[in-house]
């Protein structure tokens, strides 16, 4: 299951993959550690108030951000993933249909995993 698990990350955060299919968001335990910027600014809603993953591989670093919208956005739908970069900082933009229907993008600052397997 691992050799599956890094594979599918590394395609996940290197491929901007859209999908109109809905589909249940789940991810598995994890014992991330999530930083912010500063209390209260970090929401996810744009570069500036980017979640920051604070993880040290990439196979954590996306599961922590699975856990995230998980907890934060409980009963979401996936819709597309992509890699952004604002200067040299490497973001992940996570599009999800909330329960109540919303579509939100959701910025994940993930410079301290990128590229760390």
């Amino acid at each position: 299951m691992r050799f599956f698990i890094l594979p599918l990350a590394i395609f996940l955060i290197f491929s901007s993959c859209s999908s109109s299919k809905k589909t249940n968001a789940t991810a598995g335990s994890t014992t991330s550690s999530i930083s912010t910027r500063s209390s209260g600014e970090a929401d996810g809603s744009s570069f500036e108030k980017a979640i920051v993953i604070d993880e040290k591989s990439e196979t954590k670093g996306v599961n922590a951000e699975y856990a995230w919208l998980k907890k934060n956005y409980p009963g979401y739908s996936f819709k597309s993933q992509s890699l952004n970069h604002k200067g040299k900082v490497p973001y992940d933009i996570i599009t999800i249909k909330t329960a109540d229907g919303e579509t939100k993008n959701i910025y994940f600052d993930i410079s301290r995993f990128f590229g760390k397997f």
